[in-house]
């Protein structure tokens, strides 16, 4: 099966390309996401699929770098902990409603590609991203969006 491509939004000081970067080989897991829609797309992904790592609420908002799914999807282990701000008291053993996934690493772009840049790009013109009152935090990309991102970030 082909690879799938994938964009997620972070805080970075929750969670930024540089985080990876620091232990290249280190996977760090996904979690925390309580949005159905988001949770679904988390499910979808397979082991290899690559992800666009975007900065928001932050100075630099915007495309930082890719990561890897290391590990697909499974029950997210924070819905469990009833002292995380993620725990989700109708999560059971039998019936987990939140899943995460491991990523790791794969490159740091040498600027962030800012949302009024990825705005600009022809390939990107159907995508959640751009589109205004998007607020998922995990948004699938076509091959060719995909694309159109690389040749943007050299």
């Amino acid at each position: 099966m082909p690879k799938q491509f994938w964009l997620m939004k972070t805080e970075p000081d929750e969670c930024s390309i540089d985080d990876f970067a620091k232990n290249p080989t280190q996977p760090i897991r996904w979690d925390g996401v309580r949005n159905f829609q988001a949770r679904n797309f988390i499910r979808d992904m397979d082991l290899g699929d690559h992800v666009l790592i975007y900065h928001s609420s932050c100075k630099h908002i915007g495309i930082a770098g890719i990561v890897t799914v290391a590990k697909s999807a499974y029950p997210d282990p924070s819905q469990f902990d009833p002292r995380s701000p993620y725990y989700d008291a109708k999560s059971s053993d039998d019936n987990p409603r939140w899943s995460a996934v491991d990523l790791v690493f794969t490159t740091k772009f040498p600027r962030i590609l800012s949302l009024d840049e990825l705005k600009q790009l022809p390939a990107l013109d159907k995508n959640p991203l751009v589109k205004k009152g998007n607020r998922l935090s995990v948004i699938p990309f076509t091959e060719t969006e995909w694309n159109a991102i690389l040749e943007e970030s050299k």
